[in-house]
């Protein structure tokens, strides 16, 4: 068995070496390899040079010819994707790759499709702002009475799926907005879907942050789009 990782990037050289170093840390159990796929969004920081100084031959590396969006890096990696299972990560350190066993073992044992990790199990506050909280709140709300979903985060980066199930969506958007078009097909392709809680550490805009408010009005027309005008994704 395989667990492809795609790790989308965009300035983030104070961090990309490090969240490479854990992932490849995590210990999968004797049955599983992992591949880990590191789409770089044209970034302007110095983040492709350090790029440039891995070597392990599990890490394959995209360099975008310019500025795509971070959905764009995502959808370049899912096409690459060789796994049984794929999952994104973050690049930096707000998302623990430890997790991502606890979102495989769910997977197996439950025979599931689709689990993401949540950060809102066990009625967690996770963010430093609280508008961005209850914007996530809303759209999840949104998500599950449209598409008869039972997610309490769409916006969570951890969702680990079926690689296949992945391949076949139609993914359009090049964004933030990704995570919500995912959310909704998703929950259109199966209901084998589950969650799992996970550690969050937010940063602060100030820390690097990069998700802005017109972003959730984005993700607004996006769930409104995919229910109501699904001939936009075919």
């Amino acid at each position: 068995m395989k667990l492809s990782v795609i790790i989308p990037v965009y300035n983030e050289r104070e961090t990309i070496l490090e969240i490479i170093r854990r992932v490849q840390a995590v210990n999968l159990g004797d049955d599983w390899e992992k591949e880990l796929i590191v789409v770089d969004n044209c970034s302007t920081d110095g983040t492709r040079d350090l790029l440039q100084t891995v070597t392990a031959p599990n890490v394959k590396i995209v360099y975008q010819p310019r500025n795509m969006g971070k959905g764009t890096s995502v959808r370049t990696g899912i096409a690459m994707a060789s796994g049984d299972f794929t999952i994104t990560q973050d690049a930096d350190l707000e998302y623990d790759p430890e997790e991502h066993t606890r979102l495989l073992d769910k997977a197996v044992s439950e025979g599931l499709d689709v689990v993401y990790g949540s950060r809102v199990l066990g009625g967690k506050r996770y963010h430093h702002y609280a508008a961005n909280y209850w914007a996530v709140r809303l759209l999840t709300l949104l998500t599950n009475l449209l598409f008869g979903a039972r997610y309490t985060d769409v916006a969570t980066n951890y969702k680990l799926a079926r690689t296949p199930i992945l391949k076949s969506l139609k993914l359009t958007c090049s964004g933030f907005d990704l995570d919500f078009e995912l959310s909704n097909k998703l929950a259109l392709a199966t209901d084998r879907i589950g969650e799992v809680p996970i550690s969050f550490s937010p940063r602060t805009y100030q820390q690097g942050k990069k998700i802005r408010f017109t972003d959730g009005l984005h993700a607004y027309w996006i769930i409104f789009r995919d229910r109501f005008i699904p001939q936009a994704w075919h």
